[in-house]
């Protein structure tokens, strides 16, 4: 078999690979917030492994932490998405 046969198929990156990452959110507006938080984690395609939130009673401001399956190139992006609600205060990774 000659080179020119593998080098005629068109070339095709491999699909990027996944990462676990810990994402912290520090939001407002309570427990009604919650549904468009998650809902902005699975837009972005991610598969969410773990949630937890912590919404208390007179205190200003709530935490969700979640780790999501992300290919590091779109972390920024679901990032600044959630960043982009305007319930929430902060979203950084933990």
């Amino acid at each position: 078999m000659s080179l020119s046969t593998f080098s005629s198929a068109p070339y095709t990156s491999a699909p990027a690979m996944l990462v676990r990452r810990r994402i912290a959110t520090y939001f407002v507006g309570g427990i009604d917030q919650i549904p468009g938080l998650v809902a902005t984690l699975t837009q972005h395609g991610k598969l969410i492994h773990e949630l937890s939130v912590d919404v208390r009673e007179g205190v200003r401001e709530s935490s969700m932490v979640s780790t999501v399956l992300v290919s590091p190139d779109a972390l920024d992006a679901l990032l600044d998405a959630l960043r982009d609600l305007s319930s929430v205060v902060s979203a950084e990774l933990a």
